[in-house]
């Protein structure tokens, strides 16, 4: 697909804060070499820039397989990329990024442990003793709507209180860059909504740095200040960029009937269509394109 640009919506927002990005991403690319076939190399991203301020949420959209995680990755310090550069304010990143904190999609929380003791558990790591670490963990449950909760166990919660738990489980390190991974996409509609809007709410306290990866196109556009659009795989690269101009503070749920709300969907799908569609068709090789159509 030709690369395309979605009118001035697509522009990158000017850039006024003082100090280095929380993320830098130059001239990304990463291969991975299969272990059984060793002369199988598949380029998952390729020629990616990204830059996230040290107060800016950018959520990055795209089809399945399209390296969404895989930057998240790039940018906790899990893995090396191929080739480029990763700066993490100012400094090139090497290991283990100390200034992230991590939400992954999948359950984080050990089963072995309450609530109380999950969320304390990243200052237990730090040397923090018991005292401080668990008052600062019922601060934090008490902060995401679970006071009163602290002795329970994951498997004692339902699926909304768990990811409320894993919240406060990265925020409560202070992290300065937060990157979350579909930290909702299990969890029933209302839910996830109050979950969304729980997340604006202490961003907005501190206006950290977040790095958000996500499926769903209005939960991107209803919490961010840019998305950001991928390519289909394989060599996946932004190929849209976004400012999102709402008002903040925003309701998830409100915010939708926003006509801006509206024309924003419209311009960001009219780019992601065709990748999705691409995407779908890698999946299934044999699909006739009269049945890919959405």
């Amino acid at each position: 697909m030709e690369e395309r640009s979605a009118s001035p919506l697509a522009s990158a927002p000017e850039r006024s804060q003082k100090g280095p990005d929380a993320l830098l991403l130059q001239g990304l690319r990463v291969t991975f070499v299969s272990r059984d076939q060793p002369g199988q190399r598949y380029t998952a991203v390729d020629a990616t820039d990204l830059r996230i301020a040290s107060d800016e949420f950018v959520s990055v959209v795209g089809p399945t397989g399209c390296g969404k995680s895989t930057l998240l990755n790039i940018a906790a310090g899990l893995l090396e990329p191929s080739a480029g550069r990763v700066e993490v304010f100012g400094q090139a990143l090497r290991g283990i990024n100390p200034r992230a904190g991590y939400m992954f999609q999948t359950e984080s929380l050990m089963p072995w442990r309450t609530a109380l003791e999950n969320v304390a558990a990243g200052l237990e790591f730090r040397g923090v003793s018991q005292v401080e670490r668990e008052d600062q963990a019922r601060a934090w449950l008490a902060r995401v709507g679970l006071a009163g909760f602290e002795d329970r166990f994951p498997h004692q919660m339902s699926g909304g209180m768990r990811k409320r738990t894993s919240l406060a489980q990265t925020l409560i390190l202070d992290p300065d860059l937060i990157l979350m991974d579909e930290p909702f996409s299990a969890l029933d509609i209302q839910t996830r909504q109050l979950m969304e809007n729980e997340v604006l709410a202490l961003w907005s306290a501190k206006r950290k740095a977040v790095l958000f990866i996500t499926h769903d196109l209005d939960e991107a556009i209803a919490m961010s200040d840019r998305v950001v659009v991928m390519s289909a795989g394989p060599a996946s690269r932004p190929i849209g960029e976004f400012v999102i101009d709402l008002p903040r503070p925003r309701d998830v749920a409100e915010i939708r009937l926003d006509a801006r709300f509206n024309a924003l969907h419209a311009a960001i799908w009219d780019v992601l269509r065709d990748e999705v569609l691409k995407g779908y068709r890698q999946q299934l090789p044999g699909l006739p394109s009269e049945e890919a159509k959405l």
